[in-house]
C-alpha cells in the first residue's frame, strides 16, 4: 500500500510540469505519426511521377513510363519516403541533440538516394533515347558511351558530397586543403605505402576483375603467365589462387594496376535468336535479299562477333511460308555493355524491319528474341 501511495505522490505533478510533459509527448507523438504517414506515402510517390508524366505527355505516357520509370520504381519510393521523413524532423527541432544526429544520417540516405535515382535515370535515358538520337546523327556508337556515363556519374557524386557538405556546414574545401598541406610531409616518408594504396584505389574504381572471377596475368615477362582465381582484394594486395598447383599468389596492387590483365570470366558472349516468319514460300532470289539485309544491318552492328551470324531458311511444320532464323553472338565485358549492344540490337531490328517492307517482302518478326549467355571458350 505504501508503494502505491509513493507512486501516486511521484505522479501527482504541478499544472506546469503536466503541461512540459504533455507537450513534449505531443511532439514526440506527432513527429512517429508524420514518420508513420511517410512511410505509406513514400510507397505512393511512383503514382505522383506517373501523374506529372501523364499531364506532361499525354500520347506517350506509356513508352515514357515503362522505359524510364518502371526500371527505378522501387528507387523512386525509397528516396520518396527518405523525403518526407527528412520533413517530418522539423517536429523534434527543439531537441537539440537528437535531431542533429537524425538530421545527419537522415540528410546522408536522402542525398545518397537522391544522386543514385538521378545516374539509373541517366543510364535509362541514354539506353532508351541516346543511342537512336546518336544512331540518328549519323554518329558510331561504341565503349565510349559507357565511358560518358562513367563521367556523368562521377559528377553526380561530386555534386552530391559538395551539397552534403554544405547542408551540415562542413567547410569540404577548407578541409582537403589542410589535409593536402599537413599531408605534404609525410609523402616522402611512405611513398611505397601510398603506391599500394593509389593501386588499391585504382583497382576498385576500374573494377578489372572481382572475387571468384578467373584472370591470366603475366607477372614476369621471362615465365609464363599465372592463371587463377581471385579469392580477395586487400587494401595492400591481391591474392590469385592458381589454377594448376593450386598455390596462393600473392601480388601488390601497385603492380596488379599496372600490368595487363585477361578477365577470363567476363569473356562471355551472349548467342541471339532471332525468329522471322514470311507469309509466303520465298523463291531463291527473295531468300538471298533477305540474307543479305540480315548480314548487312548485323555485321555492322557495334559489339558483334565478326562471322558468327548465320541464317537458315526453312519450312515451318505448323503454318504455311517460310521461316528464318538467325543466330549471331553479342559480345561484352560487363552487364552494362551487354545490356548496351541489346538495345542496340533493337534498332538493328527496326533497320531490317524496313529494309524488307521496302523490297515488299511482308513477314512477322517473333517476340522476344531469345538471348542465351555462352562463355568463351579459354
Amino acid at each position: 500500500m505504501d508503494i502505491w501511495e509513493s507512486i501516486k505522490d511521484w505522479l501527482n505533478f504541478d499544472a506546469e510540469t503536466r503541461r512540459f510533459l504533455l507537450g513534449h509527448a505531443f511532439n514526440l507523438g506527432t513527429f512517429l505519426l508524420f514518420v508513420f504517414l511517410s512511410l505509406l506515402a513514400g510507397r505512393y510517390t511512383t503514382s505522383l511521377v506517373k501523374a506529372i508524366i501523364r499531364k506532361l505527355t499525354p500520347e506517350t505516357f506509356s513508352i515514357i513510363y515503362d522505359r524510364l520509370i518502371t526500371p527505378i520504381e522501387k528507387l523512386i519510393k525509397i528516396t520518396g519516403t527518405l523525403i518526407l521523413i527528412s520533413i517530418c524532423l522539423n517536429f523534434i527541432r527543439e531537441y537539440q541533440a537528437i535531431y542533429e544526429i537524425a538530421k545527419f544520417f537522415l540528410d546522408l540516405g536522402v542525398t545518397v538516394s537522391i544522386a543514385w535515382l538521378i545516374s539509373r535515370l541517366f543510364r535509362q535515358f541514354v539506353q532508351v533515347y541516346g543511342i537512336d538520337t546518336i544512331r540518328k546523327m549519323g554518329l558510331e556508337i561504341d565503349e565510349m558511351l559507357l565511358v560518358f556515363e562513367t563521367l556523368v556519374n562521377v559528377v553526380i557524386g561530386f555534386i552530391a558530397v559538395v551539397t552534403f557538405a554544405q547542408n551540415q556546414n562542413i567547410n569540404l574545401f577548407g578541409l582537403l586543403a589542410g589535409v593536402g598541406i599537413g599531408g605534404a610531409a609525410i609523402v616522402f616518408a611512405s611513398q611505397k605505402t601510398i603506391e599500394q594504396l593509389i593501386g588499391t584505389i585504382v583497382l576498385y574504381l576500374d573494377r578489372p576483375f572481382i572475387p571468384g572471377e578467373y584472370i591470366r596475368v603475366n607477372l614476369n615477362p621471362q615465365a609464363e603467365d599465372v592463371y587463377g582465381r581471385i579469392e580477395s582484394i586487400g587494401i595492400r594486395s591481391t591474392k590469385l589462387r592458381t589454377v594448376a598447383k593450386s598455390t596462393l599468389v600473392i601480388i601488390p596492387n601497385s603492380i596488379l594496376a599496372n600490368l595487363d590483365i585477361e578477365n577470363i570470366t567476363r569473356g562471355k558472349k551472349v548467342m541471339v535468336l532471332l525468329y522471322l516468319d514470311f507469309l509466303k514460300i520465298l523463291a531463291e532470289t527473295e531468300q538471298a535479299l533477305v540474307e543479305q539485309v540480315v548480314n548487312r544491318s548485323t555485321d555492322a552492328l557495334f559489339g558483334i562477333d565478326p562471322g558468327s551470324t548465320k541464317i537458315k531458311l526453312f519450312k515451318p511444320e505448323d503454318k504455311p511460308g517460310t521461316r528464318a532464323r538467325v543466330t549471331f553472338f553479342i559480345l561484352g565485358s560487363s552487364e552494362n555493355s551487354i545490356q548496351l549492344r541489346k538495345r542496340l540490337l533493337e534498332l538493328a531490328n527496326k533497320t531490317i524491319s524496313k529494309q524488307l517492307n521496302e523490297y515488299e517482302i511482308e513477314f512477322v518478326m517473333q517476340e522476344p528474341t531469345i538471348y542465351v549467355e555462352s562463355p568463351v571458350t579459354i
